[in-house]
């Protein structure tokens, strides 16, 4: 996992559009179509091996938690800026950006940060620059290969990498229709869920038998998007369901 340090970073509270989404195409249509939802709502989906599954509509420059999770595509020029990304109003990964001071875009341009599928890469920016206290970027890899079982695996690495850190809660934003890809919300949701708890549920296996020290995780909040909360809670309570 690779480390950057960021310097004299300032605080951007602002909205996410939908950080849950397949194929591309215009999610702002899609944005507008859906019933809103207040944003700083939260609603607790379920519980999970002590384990607060936390639905939030918050943007991941604002959210608070000890971690903030990110997921990017591998760098296209303009990517996260141009139709068929979010506009700029609604657009999570822009927000981040503008709270990095153009790091983020940075980052990526310039290859420091490839976003292949499920490459991590951790930034530790000064305090107040973002509502968390660090934040974990995880690749998606080739946009035009992207399908939502992926986000089985990503749940898994986020787990993983959150249980490295020794943090006891983060927070996650799949990133999909900031990215301009439209895809299944409520399995993509879920699928972040099922990766979330077979992870957690590995490495405390491997603590039972004295083979991995951690911190119990007892919040996750998985970010939405005002007009996909709802949508995203179904198959987050779903998924749920399916792995009690």
């Amino acid at each position: 996992m690779k480390k950057f340090n960021l310097i004299s970073l300032r605080t951007a509270l602002l909205v996410l559009g939908l950080t849950f989404g397949t194929n591309i195409t215009y999610a702002q249509q899609t944005a507008t179509e859906a019933k809103t939802t207040a944003i700083g709502t939260q609603k607790t989906w379920g519980t999970v091996d002590g384990m607060q599954i936390i639905g939030l509509v918050q943007g991941p420059s604002a959210a608070e938690a000890e971690l903030q999770i990110a997921c990017v595509f591998e760098y296209t020029e303009g990517d996260i800026f141009n139709e068929p990304a979010l506009p700029a109003a609604l657009n999570g990964l822009v927000h981040l950006d503008e709270a990095l001071k153009g790091n983020l875009t940075s980052i990526r341009k310039t290859g420091k940060f490839d976003g292949r599928a499920l490459e991590t890469f951790l930034i530790s920016p000064d305090n107040k620059t973002l509502g968390s206290k660090k934040l974990l970027l995880i690749g998606l890899g080739d946009r035009n290969n992207f399908t939502p079982e992926l986000m089985v695996q990503v749940g898994e690495i986020a787990t993983r990498e959150a249980l490295k850190l020794g943090v006891k809660n983060f927070s996650f934003a799949s990133d999909l229709k900031d990215a301009g890809i439209d895809s299944p919300t409520a399995l993509v949701a879920g699928n972040v869920v099922k990766g979330i708890v077979s992870e957690y549920r590995v490495q405390n296996e491997l603590k039972a038998q004295r083979l991995a020290k951690f911190k119990p995780l007892t919040k996750v909040y998985l970010l939405a998007g005002p007009a996909f909360f709802e949508v995203a809670g179904g198959g987050i309570s779903d998924a749920i369901k399916e792995v009690q």
